[in-house]
C-alpha cells in the first residue's frame, strides 16, 4: 500500500495520510481483511511522527474503515468493500459537476448538506 502526503497542501498530516488510505480502498488497491503496514514504518518512511500516523487510523477506525487490534495492527474492516463499488459513482458525479461548472469545494459542500 503507498501511503502519500504533500508539504504544500493545507491539510493537517494525519488527514493527509487516512485520505491516502481511503483512496486506496476506493481504488480497489487495498481491500477487507488486508494489513496496513505498522505506524512506525509508515512513520519512519514519510519522515513523520507515529502519532500522526495513529492519529489517522484512529480516525479511520472511527469512520468504521480500519479495524484496530492489539497484535495484529491495523487491518482494513468489512465495511470498507462499498467504497470500491462508489468509485463509479463518485468519478460521474464529479466529472457531472466538472461539466457543469461547480468547483470541487462546491461540490464537497453539496454532498455534505444532503448527508446531513
Amino acid at each position: 500500500m503507498l501511503i502519500r502526503i504533500s508539504d504544500d497542501v493545507g491539510r493537517p498530516l494525519y488527514e493527509q495520510v487516512a485520505a491516502s488510505v481511503r483512496a486506496e480502498i476506493l481504488a480497489g488497491r487495498a481491500g477487507p481483511g488486508d494489513h496496513l503496514p505498522p505506524a512506525r514504518e509508515v512513520g519512519a518512511a514519510l519522515d513523520i511522527n507515529v502519532h500522526t500516523v495513529l492519529r489517522a487510523y484512529q480516525v479511520l477506525r472511527d469512520e468504521g474503515l480500519v479495524d484496530l487490534r492489539r497484535g495484529r495492527g491495523a487491518v482494513i474492516s468489512p465495511a470498507a468493500a462499498p467504497l470500491a463499488a462508489l468509485a463509479h459513482d463518485i468519478r460521474s458525479l464529479v466529472d457531472r459537476a466538472a461539466a457543469l461548472g461547480v468547483s470541487p469545494a462546491t461540490l464537497a459542500a453539496l454532498v455534505k448538506e444532503t448527508s446531513a
